[in-house]
């Protein structure tokens, strides 16, 4: 059976490759990811569950930005040595270039903190790195994944979307020209147990075809990937609630000296809680069991933004608290949890607090099996800016369908 080779650019702890790796489809040659933590957590899950050789060379650990370097060998203090992604690659031909650049510079929420609205944000232009490595390499088509911002985002009065379509048309990449219609994807659709809404584009090469570019990209979003949305929708439950549960400790001071608030004594990997002070552990539970017995006590966000201020002396013009609901989807599990996790609190009361990082990769559709190496907010934020692995293994399979039909 052939298999498409690919290349993962923005790779992160690897929730695209993991979806891909799932069809038995796809051969990976090379990955590129800046992040240290990101990336151990990678080349853990690319030797221990995929079995692939050579993954030390395989995966880059560098900056993207740096693309002479990256393309052609660097020799760094921080990032090591290494041959480069040209002689890496050597004579294999890449089908497919996947991957999607950091995503806060087109978020909403980004844009909203920002005091500049994010137009100073470099991140705004790492399309640019991706795009150089399309025009090197020259793949049949590509898959950039972004968030829902990406498609109103403009940096200096500029839509992004359209300069990066533009950009992409100028080396022969056709990119649809109806991307909020037809682009724009809720994970829920297909499996994930989580409202998480992104764009996926796909780029088709005008050389490797003899059809219509965008009529490859109608019939894919509109007729291929379709088949595989779900009839029914995963719920939090189905996704988390077979975990081992973690309660709140009885107030030991030396317990508390060491950060721990609750029992912690899970063997499964990742599934241990941040810590909570008792003010935070008696608001989740209230907030909890306010949803659970559906006294409605705190019906909207002014109610919750009134709690934040009462409890904490703070205001914030966001929405502090949120209690993930059990028969329904989670919200978007974002990178932020690495911060707190004041809007992701776990809906028994009994437990009084927020999502695990196992319960973040469970919301994610991580694998048991796949371990996520570095700190406990190093792991939130990796979960956070994954692909949902479900999704990719769908969009993967799509894919597939496609390249045999047109190409």
């Amino acid at each position: 059976m052939k298999k498409y080779n690919y290349i993962d650019l923005f790779a992160g702890c690897g929730g695209l490759t993991d979806g891909f790796e799932q069809t038995n489809k796809y051969t990976p040659l090379a990955f590129v990811e800046w992040d240290k933590n990101a990336s151990n957590t990678l080349k853990h899950r690319l030797k221990t569950k995929w079995k692939l050789e050579n993954i030390d060379d395989k995966v880059l650990h560098f900056d993207i930005q740096r693309m002479n370097e990256l393309l052609n060998g660097f020799d760094d203090i921080n990032y090591g040595q290494h041959i480069g992604l040209k002689k890496l690659i050597n004579k294999n031909t890449i089908d497919i270039i996947i991957g999607g650049p950091p995503c806060q510079a087109y978020s909403i929420a980004g844009r909203v903190q920002d005091k500049n609205n994010m137009k100073c944000d470099y991140r705004n232009y790492l399309f640019e790195n991706y795009l150089k490595v399309v025009k090197e390499f020259k793949p049949k088509l590509f898959v950039f994944e972004n968030v829902q911002g990406i498609l109103t985002a403009k940096p200096n009065g500029i839509h992004i979307i359209d300069r990066i379509r533009e950009d992409f048309e100028k080396e022969g990449y056709i990119i649809s020209t109806d991307l909020k219609k037809i682009a724009l994807l809720d994970s829920s659709d297909y499996g994930v147990p989580q409202i998480r809404k992104r764009v996926i584009i796909i780029g088709i090469s005008k050389e490797h075809t003899n059809h219509n570019p965008i009529k490859i990209l109608n019939d894919f979003y509109l007729n291929i990937l379709p088949t595989f949305k779900v009839n029914r929708k995963t719920t939090v439950k189905e996704a988390i609630g077979d975990l081992d549960s973690l309660y709140p400790l009885n107030g030991d001071e030396k317990l508390h000296y060491k950060k721990v608030s609750h029992n912690n004594n899970s063997n499964i990997k990742n599934h241990k809680p941040r810590f909570h002070s008792q003010r935070d552990i008696e608001i989740f539970s209230e907030l909890a069991y306010d949803v659970e017995n559906g006294s409605k006590k705190y019906p909207d966000v002014n109610s919750l933004k009134q709690l934040y201020y009462e409890k904490t002396g703070k205001k914030s013009s966001f929405h502090k608290y949120n209690v993930l609901a059990y028969e329904q989807q989670s919200n978007t599990i974002p990178a932020h949890l690495y911060k707190d996790g004041l809007r992701h609190i776990h809906p028994d009361y009994k437990q009084a607090r927020s999502i695990t990082p196992r319960e973040a990769g469970r919301l994610q559709t991580f694998d048991d099996d796949f371990e996520f190496i570095g700190s406990q907010g190093a792991c939130y934020q990796m979960i956070g800016n994954a692909v949902p692995p479900l999704l990719a293994k769908k969009i993967a399979l799509a894919i597939d369908i496609l390249l045999k039909k047109y190409y």
